[in-house]
């Protein structure tokens, strides 16, 4: 989750009306010679010694941690108030997730290249800090053996906001919070128009990435059940502000239907003096209009806005570029291959057009489907007539081939199509990440969870 880095006080000016938060997305768009790729990635954070997770304060912690990468890679701190919360440096941040979850908000890149030596040199700097520690980062989608109760809390004001409305609108939203993990790609658009073709590409195709990265069949020491059970645990957060936004295919979708549909969104919070004011469950209409109960009279600047944007959560968000959000947390080469795969069908022309011909038939009724059964059935979801593993050997050979029109080569004369590679190889298998691991927790481990911590290691 994104960590603000800019107060907002008394001077900020005020929203005037609904068409400057049209205006705030439109101003995403950018010519193709600006688009830009963003990676984002969490891990989980534990002690070699007892297979622990990790508090924030202490000799070896998240605090320490953070002190270190400061310190020794020239990062420069986030604090809010006094508590240091994150680290940036240059156009990448690093931030905590609730449960002490570690992650990287990548700088925006022009290439797979650059973001996947990105992703590599952080996880030096991190294992670097971390090893004298006695401490390591874990690639999984999910907690994998200490309980919700057991995993600690990350000293962060909105948080304490989230936790509290959590259980009143779900049944796993605090699960998501404090034990899920995630990579995610962020990637640009052109016009209003192409927009809304990424958007319904992605969201229609969120179930595929969630079937090939799934790695999180784990929960508590034991199978869960489930392929991604990270993916599953979303279908029980919050109605309100996930799912796969039906909407967003129906004729007349673009900026302004978006920011309605934020705008009927319930709020968590607003940040004020340095705190967070508890708006939980209340409506930002109500803000824009100067109505809202917990700041009576006061009206909102962009900021929040942009704070309220990042606290939905479908399956794809809209800011001033694209989220894609349905995939599981893996080791490094799963890092670079999501970026890969969204990249290569978004930055080429073909091959979006190839993508939205292989959606465009879907009804919601489908996509929903899709998005309930591919946690659990993973490449097996059925999907009319064939199953999401043929959807993903189509979607994939779509990528390839936008990846090598693009023509980006690093020093050895590769081309970005090469990060597809761990994925290709699952798509024509069928067997997932997850899948393999469940096996060897079965059969090589006897049911023993804890191999689980030196096979996914960073």
């Amino acid at each position: 989750m994104s960590t603000p880095t800019r107060e907002i006080d008394e001077a900020a000016p005020r929203i005037g009306g609904k068409d400057e938060l049209v205006a705030r997305l439109e101003g995403g768009c950018k010519p193709p010679s600006d688009w830009r790729i963003g990676t984002e990635h969490e891990k989980i954070v534990f002690r070699t010694s007892d297979l622990t997770p990790v508090p924030y304060e202490g000799e070896a912690s998240i605090r320490a941690l953070l002190e270190g990468l400061q310190s020794r890679f020239g990062w420069a701190p986030i604090l809010e108030g006094t508590t240091l919360i994150g680290l940036k440096r240059g156009g990448a941040s690093v931030s905590l997730e609730p449960g002490g979850q570690f992650e990287l908000s990548g700088a925006p890149l022009e290439t797979i290249h650059e973001t996947c030596e990105e992703i590599s040199d952080h996880l030096s700097e991190v294992r670097a800090v971390a090893g004298p520690m006695g401490l390591e980062c874990l690639a999984l989608g999910f907690s994998p053996l200490w309980s919700l109760a057991a995993t600690p809390s990350m000293p962060k004001g909105r948080y304490a906001i989230m936790t509290a409305y959590m259980d009143r609108v779900g049944r796993l939203g605090r699960q998501m919070m404090y034990r899920s993990c995630t990579v995610q790609t962020n990637l640009d658009y052109a016009s209003e128009a192409d927009m809304v073709r990424k958007m319904r590409v992605s969201l229609a195709l969120q179930p595929v990435a969630t079937a090939l990265f799934a790695n999180s069949p784990f929960a508590e020491g034991r199978l869960n059940g489930f392929q991604s059970y990270r993916a599953h645990v979303w279908t029980d957060t919050d109605p309100d502000r996930t799912g796969t936004l039906p909407f967003a295919f129906e004729d007349g979708f673009g900026f302004e239907r978006y920011v309605d549909y934020a705008l009927d969104v319930p709020m968590y919070f607003v940040r004020r003096g340095g705190r967070y004011i508890d708006c939980s469950g209340q409506s930002f209409r109500d803000f824009f209009a100067g109505r809202l109960p917990a700041l009576p009279g006061e009206r909102p600047a962009m900021e929040d806005f942009d704070d309220h944007l990042s606290t939905i959560f479908p399956e794809v968000r809209l800011k001033t570029f694209l989220e894609m959000r349905g995939a599981d947390a893996g080791p490094q080469p799963f890092l670079c291959a999501l970026s890969a795969f969204w990249t290569g069908l978004f930055y080429d022309q073909t091959a979006l057009d190839g993508a939205m011909d292989l959606v465009a038939s879907w009804n919601a009724a489908e996509r929903e489907a899709m998005r309930r059964c591919a946690p659990s059935l993973g490449l097996s979801t059925p999907v009319r007539n064939t199953s999401l593993q043929e959807i993903a050997i189509e979607a994939l050979a779509l990528a390839k081939g936008g990846l090598a029109r693009r023509g980006r080569y690093d020093a050895s004369g590769r081309s970005e199509a090469r990060f597809l590679e761990p994925v290709e190889e699952i798509a024509q298998s069928g067997l997932n990440q997850a899948q393999i691991l469940t096996s060897r927790f079965v059969n090589e481990w006897r049911g023993d969870i804890s191999p689980v911590f030196a096979e996914r290691r960073y």
